[in-house]
């Protein structure tokens, strides 16, 4: 039985590869940023939909994965997300309103304390809708939004940053797409794309038991939302998460397996 189904996996993880024309393939054009420019970010502020909720939220997962790597290190992020919205739906500009988003952090022990005035976040990090990217009734706005948002996010003293969101599992051509796209408002916006599509692919390919989707094809499952985090972890901080404690409960072949995949697309995607 166990022989069966090595090879049903070999089976899926050999058509997967087909699929996607080549292993996981990254964009046609190449990032021109490869990291970002704020060095120890202290405040990020995470701009998306339900990809970024799912699993009691993706920031809530990049902290516990940065307490558990560098306990010292003081993060401070916050969740800004509407369902099934894409770019256009958020009003940025009012994300970084003062005295609103982001103005107090509660600690562990319940204190509040009150952040000091002026700069909110260091990063913006943001994600369109799914498909927003490569529909063509919606990718125009994708392309719009995204320097809009840029703009935004600079005139207000932070760095943004965009998330390639993956492909739905019934759909892996998306995922060269997305790349590609993703690819392209980073370059035409100088900012650092986070390769959380390619991490999905790469792992959907080489490890198809592991169940990044839920039963829809499109949304997170807990080790979906775990490699996106690392990603971002990886590609933001620019620090190896292999080896990182925070598992969150996976057996310890799982956690290996997505925290190398996260590391190995974030060096060959930012590869200069």
């Amino acid at each position: 039985m166990n022989r069966m189904l090595k090879l049903v996996a070999a089976g899926l993880s050999s058509l997967v590869v087909l699929s996607l024309g080549v292993f996981p393939s990254a964009a046609q054009t190449k990032p021109a940023v490869q990291s970002s420019s704020v060095e120890r970010p202290e405040s990020i502020i995470y701009i998306g939909n339900s990809f970024f909720y799912f699993n009691n939220g993706i920031s809530g997962m990049i902290s516990r994965i940065m307490a558990s790597a560098d306990p010292d290190y003081k993060l401070r992020s916050s969740l800004v997300t509407i369902s099934g919205s894409g770019f256009d739906w958020h009003d940025v500009e009012s994300y970084f309103r003062p005295d609103a988003i982001g103005r107090y952090t509660i600690g562990g022990d319940n204190v509040v304390t009150f952040n000091e005035p002026g700069r909110l976040f260091d990063l913006a990090v943001m994600m369109d809708c799914s498909q927003c990217a490569v529909h063509p009734q919606l990718k125009d706005i994708f392309y719009e939004y995204a320097k809009k948002h840029s703009e935004t996010v600079r005139e207000n003293d932070a760095e943004p940053v965009f998330f390639m969101s993956w492909a739905y599992l019934d759909k892996p051509e998306m995922t060269e797409q997305l790349a590609e796209a993703y690819t392209r408002i980073g370059n035409e916006n100088n900012a650092l794309v986070i390769p959380a599509g390619l991490a999905f692919a790469r792992s959907v390919a080489e490890r198809p038991d592991i169940t990044l989707y839920t039963a829809d094809n499109r949304h997170p499952t807990l080790e979906g939302t775990y490699l996106a985090a690392l990603t971002t972890y990886a590609a933001i901080f620019k620090k190896n998460p292999v080896g990182v404690t925070y598992t969150a409960g996976f057996e310890p072949d799982v956690a290996e397996f997505l925290q190398t995949v996260a590391w190995e697309t974030v060096n060959e995607y930012l590869a200069p």
